[in-house]
């Protein structure tokens, strides 16, 4: 969705190009182009080249795994800390999953013949784009063991700090039938989660809104605390929870 008048965020928000030296970042600024995400729109689909990348500064994305009989589940999730569209400059043009906005809100976009362009010269910009693409196969790999191993109380609970990680408040909108989906369980077992951490004051669910009351006992209730392991993004130190 092409931006229209009204608010804007700064495309520095986004920790990759924040990340970018002074020299990267005046050549790519002139072709940034500010855009809107909308719950629910598709950025790339599976075995499509996207036309962009998206470097969202407010909204959320998840990465998508299909089945045939139109499952899914979500194996990670992007948001100011990264970008979206990694195959454009991967080498592989496509992916084998969608891409699909999960919390509305702002980004900024790159067409693909520039990002390829940029990729060429190598040097500082490359080095921080495989570094974060490190960083998301990282938590591919996360999500795996977790969704193998978890309960869906758990699950909930690291669902729920991955999306406060790339928020400015404490405040989700999601429903219930949106998590279940994400996490590729059924609705009831997030409902039967969601009511214990409200009743536990962790968290106050309602109308699709979730608002977390109490982050360090929602990753307590990971199953993972206090463990964690550092993972490298856009040129810094970042922590993430481990699976």
């Amino acid at each position: 969705m092409k931006f229209q008048p009204g608010p804007i965020s700064d495309p520095r928000t986004n920790q990759l190009l924040a990340a970018l030296p002074d020299a990267e970042w005046t050549r790519w600024e002139p072709y940034l182009e500010p855009v809107e995400l909308a719950l629910g729109q598709v950025l790339s689909e599976s075995g499509h080249a996207p036309a962009h990348v998206h470097f969202p500064t407010t909204a959320i994305v998840s990465m998508l795994h299909m089945t045939q009989d139109g499952a899914s589940t979500e194996v990670a999730v992007i948001g100011n800390d990264g970008v979206v569209g990694i195959s454009l400059f991967m080498g592989g043009n496509a992916m084998p999953n969608w891409t699909v906005v999960q919390s509305a809100g702002l980004g900024y976009r790159l067409s693909a013949q520039a990002v390829t362009s940029e990729v060429k010269r190598g040097g500082a910009v490359l080095l921080t784009l495989l570094r974060y693409t490190q960083a998301l196969m990282d938590q591919v790999a996360q999500t795996a063991a977790c969704n193998r191993y978890h309960s869906i109380d758990q699950l909930l609970c690291r669902r729920l700090l991955l999306a406060l990680d790339r928020l400015p408040s404490s405040g989700l909108m999601m429903t219930q039938e949106l998590l279940a989906n994400l996490l590729g369980v059924r609705r009831e077992g997030v409902t039967a989660a969601a009511r214990k951490l409200q009743r536990d004051g962790v968290i106050r669910y309602s109308r699709g809104r979730i608002d977390v009351l109490d982050r360090v006992r929602l990753a307590q209730r990971t199953g993972d605390w206090p463990a964690r392991i550092p993972v490298p993004r856009a040129g810094r130190t970042a922590m993430t929870l481990a699976a």
